[in-house]
């Protein structure tokens, strides 16, 4: 699997359960990581984690979504690596659709881990839903 082109598909992954530390400090705990897979068998990964705590990224799909907007627009982003794909687990798909996710079970290791179940996804199958920007009170 190659780049998508905006609305195609990119795969859904989460850290092994051996993965190197390195490159667990990088996407860091909770984040939701897609990507896709190199000619020369690594996988490039783009990943967020919602470092400062925007309430529009709470949810880990709304994470999700934004890790795959910013790959499928080659954006600039220090939230993104390649590296061994001994490192992640594949648990699904992600599109302009929505994510499809196979292993819930992984899914779910990831984010009771990472002190984040309140995150994760109800169902295996996540339409994509317009994330609303929280206006700011004006007092």
């Amino acid at each position: 699997m190659e780049r998508p082109d905006t609305d195609g598909r990119a795969a859904v992954f989460v850290p092994a359960t051996d993965i190197k530390d390195d490159v667990l400090l990088a996407i860091r705990k909770g984040a939701a990581v897609v990507g896709f897979a190199n000619h020369d068998r690594s996988i490039t990964v783009y990943f967020e984690s919602n470092r400062f705590e925007d309430p529009v990224l709470a949810k880990w799909e709304h994470k999700a979504r934004k890790a795959y907007d910013r790959l499928v627009d080659n954006a600039p982003t220090v939230s993104k690596l390649t590296t061994s794909p001994a490192n992640f687990e594949q648990i699904g798909y992600i599109n302009g659709k929505g994510i499809t996710i196979r292993r819930m079970d992984s899914l779910q290791r990831w984010l009771a881990y990472s002190d984040a179940m309140g995150s994760c996804p109800e169902t295996d199958i996540v339409p994509r839903t317009v994330i609303a920007k929280v206006d700011a009170v004006k007092v």
